[in-house]
This record gives structure tokens, C-alpha cells and sequence, in this order.
């Protein structure tokens, strides 16, 4: 019986083994498709590369009028700086004081040069009056649905003040070093900040009953074991993922845990956060620490993964014939334990199509 391209990535995330290997792009960078691709979009890029289709589509949200008013966000168009740069600068004015961040970007990726938050008191003005979702709307998504039929499935994102979860949301909007000082200076504060965070969060997933995606992305890079350590993870991450995963394994989503960096001290808390696969797996060469090999050994019997290519090897700096060799040996090293789904180990900006193609291709040869 001839198995479809959904069927094999649901496979997947049912931790079992489908005809073959399953594989997917961590989205696709404008950047890449301005490049290769003459501007195309997901799904004319995974129409080209022959890929099985992972689509991201999260749902839109309505508020409050009310809510908005009280959130007013001005911002401004700095123009380019000496390195052609595109700056630019927000000021957020509540009925109790403003907030003031700044950031800038270029044809590749976009970044945050000053942050949002950056004192307690901060916090709490930002707390009062963010406007939270008052309805989650799901027709986008539904179309989606119907657009994708069975050539694969829907990713979807988390409502979040950042990404993922409320650790990495905290870091985001603090920024990274910050945030873990205070962690380390001010822990009763930050489970505050988190549970404040999380609250919210469930009120918007409450909204999405019937929601048409098949799997959700949480956790984040902060939460790595590269910029946290375990004993900090199992504090501030650990108890919020497990209640946001719940929530979400109630309205009928399979949930991915992203760490992109370092992940192997960390496989066993991704077990207890209730979590049903773990991505990005990136490898050492790439500035993580993940032995696929021995993750899949380890916890491959309660956790699907996606991820793992080096696609600095395999698609800026290699051949095709390396790109292929990189696919069976992810393949070798997951077969037996883990359900799988290959994927580059996070975004990438560059990247030669034939690689990419041979990618695409290798995985129609990973045979179970």
C-alpha cells in the first residue's frame, strides 16, 4: 500500500517507523529563497525539493480594543546605519509609563539591540497592559489544511511573548545574560515573571479547541544546556513546560522541544516535561552537542526527533554526494530506536540546491 507523505511524518511523531525516512526543512529563510528560489515560499520550496511538506501556520488572534488602546506602539524608521544596516526604535506608551526597545536588520535575519524589559519594574508595567488574545481565529489555519491534504503536516508556534516557552519568552525579552542573573539573584522573581507569563498562555490555548495542526513547537535556545546548566533548566524551565505541554496535549497537538545547542545533559528533563520529541540535534560540528546516535539509545523509546543534519557540511560547504552521506549516517544512527525525522539542524541562510535536492533525495533511500 502506497504510504503518503503525512501518513509517514504522523508515523514519525508516533515515535514509529513508516516506509522510510521522513524529512523536512526547519522552515525555509527568505533570505535563501530570495536567493535560489526567485523569492518562492514554503510551499513552492518544498514543492522544488522534492521534501515531505512540514507547513508552519499558527493561528491569528483578536483583542481587545480596550486592551490595545492601553498598548500603544509607536515605531519609528531609524534608517540605515554605516554598515547598511536598517535600524529602527519602539516606544510603547501605557497608562502608567512606557517601555523602549530598538533593533535592527539586514537582507539576511533581523536582531534586537536593545531590549524591551530591563528592570522589575519593567516587568510588572508590561505585565498590567500586554494585550493578551480575547479569540484565537482558526480559518487560516483551516485552509491550510485543506490546501496540504496529505502531502505532509502543519507545524505550528505557541502564543508566546517571544518563542516557545516562558523561560525562553523571559530571555527574550530581558536578553539571555540578564535573565540568568536574576535567576541567580532574584529566583522568587522570575518564577513570578514565568508563572505571569504562563498564565497567559493557557488562557490562549484554551482558545484552540479543534485546532487543525499536528504538531507545536516549545522550548527554545536559552533553555540549552550551552546557556543554562541543567540545575537552572530543572528550575526555571522544567514545571512551566510540563503544565504548557499538558495544555497542549489537551486540545490534540504532538509537541517538539527545541534546544538548539546543547541538549545531551538535558535529554532526561525533556522526558519529564511531558514533550513527544526533541529537536534540533545539533551536532558538534555545528556548535551543539548532540550524539544522535546516543541520544536515540538513551531516550529514542519515549522521544521522536527531527533534525541533525549538519547543513554547514552538507549544504553550504558540500557536494552532493556529501549531503546524501550525511543523510544515511543521521539514518544509521536513529533506525533502531527513536522515530525520525531529518531536518536540517535548524535555519539555514545558504546552501547550494543540488545539495539540498540530494537531501531531499537521500532520504527516499533510508529504507526501514
Amino acid at each position: 500500500m502506497k504510504v503518503t507523505p503525512r501518513e509517514r511524518m504522523m508515523t514519525a511523531l508516533e515515535n514509529g517507523r513508516p516506509d522510510r525516512l521522513p524529512c523536512q526543512s526547519h522552515s525555509w529563510m527568505t533570505h535563501w529563497r530570495n536567493t535560489y528560489l526567485n523569492g518562492g515560499d514554503q510551499w513552492d520550496a518544498y514543492e522544488w525539493s522534492g521534501m515531505d511538506f512540514a507547513i508552519y501556520q499558527s493561528p491569528d488572534y483578536v483583542f481587545d480594543d480596550a486592551d490595545l488602546a492601553n498598548w500603544n506602539a509607536e515605531h519609528v524608521d531609524l534608517g540605515k546605519d554605516a554598515d547598511g544596516n536598517d535600524r529602527w526604535e519602539e516606544t510603547i506608551t501605557t497608562p502608567k509609563g512606557t517601555l523602549h526597545s530598538a533593533g535592527a536588520s539586514n537582507n539576511i535575519t533581523g536582531w534586537r539591540t536593545e531590549t524591551l524589559l530591563k528592570t522589575e519594574a519593567d516587568f510588572e508595567l508590561w505585565n498590567e497592559f500586554v494585550p493578551v488574545p480575547v479569540q484565537a481565529d482558526l480559518r487560516a489555519l483551516r485552509a491550510t489544511r485543506d490546501r496540504l491534504g496529505d502531502r505532509g503536516i502543519i507545524r505550528c508556534h505557541p502564543y508566546a511573548f517571544g518563542q516557545g516557552s516562558p523561560w525562553q519568552s523571559f530571555c527574550i525579552l530581558f536578553d539571555s545574560v540578564p535573565a540568568i542573573m536574576l535567576a541567580m539573584d532574584k529566583p522568587d522573581f522570575v518564577h513570578h515573571a514565568l508563572e505571569a507569563m504562563l498564565g497567559k498562555i493557557l488562557r490562549v490555548i484554551e482558545m484552540w479547541e479543534g485546532i487543525p495542526a499536528d504538531m507545536i513547537e516549545t522550548g527554545g535556545g536559552a533553555g540549552s544546556s550551552t546557556v543554562i546548566s541543567p540545575t537552572l533548566h530543572e528550575e526555571f524551565c522544567l514545571a512551566y513546560d510540563r503544565r504548557e505541554h499538558e495544555a497542549l496535549h489537551a486540545v490534540g497537538l504532538k509537541i517538539v522541544y527545541h534546544l538548539c545547542g546543547g541538549l545531551m545533559p538535558l535529554l532526561d528533563l525533556v522526558v519529564q516535561n511531558g514533550a513527544d520529541g526533541l529537536e534540533t540535534m545539533t551536532p558538534p560540528s555545528m556548535g551543539g552537542d548532540c550524539d544522535l546516535a546516543e541520544a536515540s539509545r538513551r531516550v529514542g523509546d519515549r522521544l521522536f526527533f527531527i533534525g541533525g543534519f549538519d547543513q554547514n557540511a552538507g549544504f553550504e560547504n558540500g557536494t552532493p554526494e556529501e549531503a546524501r552521506r550525511l543523510v544515511h549516517e543521521c539514518f544509521e544512527a536513529t533506525r533502531d530506536h527513536a522515530g525520525y525525522i531529518i531536518a536540517p539542524s535548524d535555519h539555514f541562510f545558504v546552501g547550494d540546491p543540488a545539495n539540498v535536492r540530494a537531501f531531499a533525495e537521500a532520504a527516499t533511500e533510508c529504507v526501514y
